[in-house]
């Protein structure tokens, strides 16, 4: 499929005819704007420039998210994008090492007020990224496709409902802390006043409350992430001494997210787009379109029942987008050597000619700069973390794209085959 935008830069409609394409190209009437997806821009006026209806669906997620733009007969654009998931920790380790540096060099101030307070509508970075990432996506394939609808599906998860799925009524008001003044008395209760590690054997009277996954790794202060240790066993076990066998909590981090996430993208596309433009759906409905037709289990598959064109035909070619950080701030690395001087924490941007996550071919194999070295060796792979060579010089490279912050990539269909009724996936 070879995309095309008119003279002023208005999407029109794809096409499929490569030789009129190759034509245009080499009688300098059109020109590539855009490697992938493939994408020109005819370099003179048509005079008519008539499009069909084309609709966008948007199956948003936490981790991936989905997007199929569609006729009623005709599949033009799929893809799945790969979302970031290191804000948190990214945030968590910037604050460490702010506050270490203010009482490392800075005076003492006394406290002063603090006014400063959030905008209305604040959210979280890590789900103002996300946010971000979803837009910018539909401005993306907006750019080269006519999008005359687009529809998202919403949710709301019921993070009790998934706790206790027998739960109802008034219970809703009656959790697990009910009767406690907080957190650390009921998990000291729910524990029996014992150490969880040793069972009392250390005789240590004093008693603490250990957090099994750490903030800054993206845990909480809720009960089921929240363990009874004597003060000795939580020395030694943040020293090493000792290690823990207790099984890790399940987090909701995900489900909360997206059920704030999918109302505030319906909001802002509304904003952007348009009341008319913009509809909603629902995932059961989606997840109903999808068995009763027997369609694979995929984001981009999703996005085509959204958008409500899930028998239209499909090439099953599709894109497969990795989101990445804009920048990299840290300057300098954590290791201190001798007289007090601190190593760069990258390389020169640009080594001969490339630079990192930029777009090569390496023996007839399209790949990414993952890691560049200042002697000249890249280490190269696939978008999926595949490795294709951990050390080529650069002069075995040829460059075929800038580096961007989303990388694309195009696979190619692989056959599908539903699963027959009363068959486990087991014995396919």
């Amino acid at each position: 499929m070879v995309y095309v935008i008119s003279q002023n830069g208005k999407p029109l409609m794809p096409t499929e005819h490569h030789g009129k394409v190759r034509w245009l190209l080499k009688k300098k009437r059109a020109k590539v704007v855009r490697r992938t997806p493939f994408t020109i821009q005819l370099l003179y006026g048509t005079g008519c420039e008539r499009t069909q209806p084309v609709t966008l669906g948007v199956d948003t997620g936490y981790q991936s998210a989905g997007y199929s733009a569609s006729t009623e007969k005709r599949v033009l654009f799929e893809a799945e994008e790969e979302m970031r998931t290191d804000i948190p920790q990214l945030l968590t380790e910037r604050r460490e090492k702010r506050r270490a540096r203010r009482n490392r060099k800075t005076r003492y101030r006394e406290p002063r007020f603090d006014n400063r307070r959030r905008k209305n509508g604040w959210l979280p970075p890590s789900a103002e990224e996300k946010l971000a990432a979803h837009q910018n996506m539909v401005r993306f394939i907006s750019s080269f496709l006519p999008v005359s609808e687009i529809i998202i599906e919403t949710a709301a998860f019921d993070i009790q409902k998934i706790k206790n799925p027998d739960i109802e009524g008034e219970e809703y008001q009656q959790g697990e802390q009910m009767g406690f003044w907080n957190a650390r008395e009921y998990v000291l209760y729910r524990d029996g006043h014992t150490c969880r590690l040793c069972g009392g054997k250390r005789k240590d009277p004093v008693l603490e409350v250990h957090n099994k996954i750490r903030r800054i790794d993206g845990g909480s202060d809720r009960p089921e992430n929240l363990i009874t240790l004597c003060s000795t066993c939580h020395d030694l076990l943040h020293k090493g001494g000792i290690k823990a066998d207790y099984r890790k909590p399940e987090g909701y981090k995900a489900e909360t997210l997206m059920s704030v996430m999918r109302w505030e993208l319906l909001r802002r596309l509304r904003a952007e787009y348009g009341e008319n433009r913009i509809s909603m759906t629902f995932g059961y409905i989606t997840k109903n379109t999808r068995i009763q037709h027997e369609l694979e289990k995929s984001h981009r598959v999703d996005a085509r029942c959204i958008a409500g064109h899930h028998a239209a035909a499909s090439s099953g070619e599709w894109y497969a987008m990795r989101k990445l950080r804009c920048h990299n701030r840290k300057l300098h690395k954590d290791t201190i050597l001798k007289g007090g001087i601190r190593k760069q924490n990258q390389t020169e941007k640009i080594i001969g000619g490339f630079g990192l996550w930029d777009t090569i071919r390496h023996e007839r194999t399209l790949c990414y700069i993952h890691g560049r070295r200042s002697s000249g060796y890249f280490d190269i792979r696939k978008l999926d973390g595949t490795k294709v060579h951990p050390a080529v010089h650069y002069r075995k490279l040829t460059l075929v794209e800038r580096a961007n912050t989303r990388l694309i990539e195009r696979r190619k269909p692989i056959p599908f085959q539903p699963k027959e009724a009363g068959v486990s996936s087991a014995n396919i």
